[in-house]
């Protein structure tokens, strides 16, 4: 028998949550919910936990330093955060403490499910060890696993999906990375968001990569990207 999926939600809105703590669990998935930060952060100290679904705005702690927390304590626990602000601000928050997904409220409960199914699929084919566990990219190191990215005495550490698409640029070996098939691995949907969101990891895995010159993420027009290591 396959052990349930166990989710920390931590949202303060009691109706909204009991309603999301039964459809997660109609889905199959364990829940513990927690109507405030430090709750949730007690609870994730005393547990362990598969996924973490956290509300932005929260009494006691916020969502964001909740997730610090969490990360401090799990790198690698995949987090979603929920929240009815759409700025672009806090969506970029979100994304640098290491998001793997953020939605905003009110959202379609199904799209949600779906989003959890494909964080929790990615997280597994790492586990099985099915990707290869260090690329050499001109003089950069990369480790998928630890999400580091290496070279001389520079080290950076990749957010989720800064490592997810620099992973799938590197298995590509210079063919070209179609922006579709990153757009539904990474993100779950190749809409116009999604699109713009993908273009700013591109621009940041650039910025990463600039310490060597022969390294290029080159823009194929109407296609995607390509990894390319130049020829001195």
């Amino acid at each position: 028998m396959e052990t349930a999926i166990k989710i920390l939600l931590v949202e303060d809105e009691a109706n909204f949550a009991a309603v999301m703590k039964s459809y997660l669990e109609l889905s199959d998935f364990t829940v513990d919910h927690c109507n405030d930060g430090q709750k949730g952060y007690d609870h994730f100290m005393k547990n362990e936990y598969d996924l973490c679904i956290l509300d932005v705005m929260m009494p006691e702690m916020d969502g964001f330093t909740l997730a610090k927390k969490i990360k401090d304590l799990n790198p690698t626990i995949p987090l979603i955060f929920l929240t009815a602000k759409t700025l672009k601000e806090d969506i970029i928050q979100g994304y640098k403490i290491g998001a793997d997904d953020y939605i905003t409220k009110p959202f379609d409960s199904e799209l949600l499910i779906y989003k959890i199914k494909a964080i929790l699929n990615r997280n597994l084919n790492e586990d099985n060890g099915n990707n290869k566990s260090e690329f050499k990219i001109g003089t950069f190191t990369f480790i998928p696993r630890l999400r580091t990215l290496s070279c001389s005495n520079t080290e950076y550490k990749l957010s989720p999906k800064e490592s997810e698409l620099l992973k799938l640029l590197c298995e590509s070996e210079e063919e070209i990375l179609p922006r579709t098939k990153a757009l539904k691995i990474i993100w779950g949907d190749d809409n116009f968001y999604t699109t713009r969101s993908m273009d700013v990891y591109i621009t940041k895995l650039r910025k990463y990569l600039k310490k060597d010159a022969s390294i290029k993420i080159e823009n194929i027009h109407g296609s995607g990207f390509r990894l390319l290591i130049l020829k001195q």
